[in-house]
């Protein structure tokens, strides 16, 4: 079987068929393989080229170096562009999407190792693949709001379906996880020590395909991994996070996380209200209503909500002054508008969503 490895215009994304099985490994390790708009155009690329393939059977997505899967998209590039007056921001979100949704409908299977941080755009990748992988090393979250953004990518419509309030907590909180709680919420199929990655890449390169690619590949990492691990965390903090994320809006949620007693949550409770207290009121905000709104849309509706905010969102979100505060002064004391929830209107919040 021959393998013709090639690597795209950018060398940020290498590609190569093995086996009937297409590789693609995001190559910016220093960056923790953050996306730019020019790897999302050779992902796209490379994904359509095989969609058609029938020497391609599949499809495994990797991220370069040990560190990380994706840690999101170069949202440094974004605000830049912005502040230029260029339109690279409003590209950027139109193309990754469309690579998100085409990943969710690819007809193909497709494997994903979160292996290390997992995060934003990263998650977008991984969250419509089929067979999507955790190991110890792995730390998965949506934290736009820490930066005054909002989960996007899907993640209205991947988040609303986890159960309970998990997904609404993950979100509107920015917290990570690791890899029992990623299988606990459904935000993981496998998991498999980061000894047996090996093992997989001589099992991928060997694997006889027959009628069916997906159980093919299942049974693979049947024999490698396991599919649940005890201890998740967020189990037993379920039943204090369904209660206070469930409250109608955030000045609820955090009055109650102060002041109710759920088991033995209350010291978590403490810190997660101290935790809200920071992040971006307006980006918590309409976070908590694209939330609620997600469960009740389709993918492809979902997409079309966080394209719309987005539109908006860099002339009259935070996140200008909150990529300025952590990642280019890094003064980490962001001047968010308004700077308390007390001062943010009903009306402010819904204004993102008129004319959806």
């Amino acid at each position: 079987m021959t393998a013709h490895a090639h690597t795209s215009a950018t060398a940020h994304v290498l590609a190569e068929v093995r086996n009937q099985i297409g590789h693609l490994t995001l190559n910016r390790p220093a960056g923790l393989n953050a996306l730019t708009l020019d790897m999302v155009r050779s992902l796209r690329q490379h994904f359509d080229q095989w969609a058609d393939d029938p020497q391609v059977q599949a499809v495994v997505l990797r991220g370069e170096g040990p560190k990380g899967f994706c840690a999101g998209g170069d949202i440094r590039s974004l605000h830049d562009s912005y502040k230029a007056g260029d339109t690279l921001h409003e590209d950027f979100f139109v193309e990754e999407y469309a690579l998100d949704l085409a990943i969710h409908r690819y007809r193909k299977p497709v494997l994903v190792l979160m292996d290390g941080f997992t995060l934003g755009g990263g998650m977008g990748l991984a969250q419509g693949c089929d067979l999507r992988i955790v190991t110890e090393r792995s730390r998965l979250g949506m934290p736009e709001v820490g930066i005054g953004y909002f989960p996007d990518v899907g993640g209205s419509y991947f988040l609303s379906r986890i159960p309970g309030e998990l997904g609404t907590y993950l979100g509107v909180s920015g917290a990570q996880i690791q890899a029992a709680d990623a299988l606990y919420c459904g935000l993981a199929d496998w998991y498999l020590s980061s000894d047996k990655l090996a093992a997989l890449d001589q099992g991928l390169d060997t694997l006889r395909f027959g009628a069916h690619p997906l159980k093919d590949l299942q049974n693979l990492l049947a024999k490698l991994g396991s599919q649940v691990l005890g201890d998740a965390p967020l189990e037993k903090l379920r039943p204090a996070i369904d209660h206070f994320f469930a409250q109608p809006d955030l000045p609820a949620i955090i009055e109650q996380l102060r002041a109710v007693r759920i088991g033995d949550s209350h010291p978590w409770a403490l810190a997660t209200a101290e935790q809200l207290e920071s992040r971006s009121p307006l980006a918590m905000a309409v976070t908590l209503e694209m939330l609620r709104r997600g469960r009740h849309l389709a993918l492809e509706d979902c997409f079309a909500m966080e394209l719309h905010i987005d539109r908006q969102w860099f002339q009259y979100g935070d996140i200008i002054e909150g990529v300025r505060a952590l990642i280019i002064d890094k003064d980490r004391q962001p001047r968010w508008n308004p700077p308390t929830l007390a001062g943010l209107s009903r009306q402010r919040v819904d204004q993102f969503f008129e004319g959806l």
